[in-house]
């Protein structure tokens, strides 16, 4: 159940449907071959695109966080990290 974005048009699905959408704008954008309506409803397509992508992110950071229990914390390091450059 995708809502619409600012443009009316529904949202795609998931993260990589919209990315893969934006990119696929901004190319055209970027091609020079859309008119001045055209580029504004292109511009509006992917402002909506953008802010799906970052609320998307966003749920992401928190479920990760959740998951981690409130704090992300470092990675361990130990004596044989520190100077060893067998990789």
């Amino acid at each position: 159940m995708s809502t619409a974005g600012n443009d009316g048009t529904p949202l795609p699905a998931n993260y990589e449907a919209a990315l893969a959408e934006l990119e696929e704008l901004v190319g055209r954008m970027e091609g020079g071959s859309l008119n001045l309506e055209e580029s504004l409803a292109a511009y509006r397509r992917g402002a909506s695109l953008v802010a799906f992508c970052q609320q998307q992110l966003e749920k992401v950071e928190q479920q990760v966080r959740v998951l981690d229990g409130e704090t992300l914390k470092p990675l361990p390091t130990t004596a044989a990290d520190s100077g060893d450059d067998d990789l």
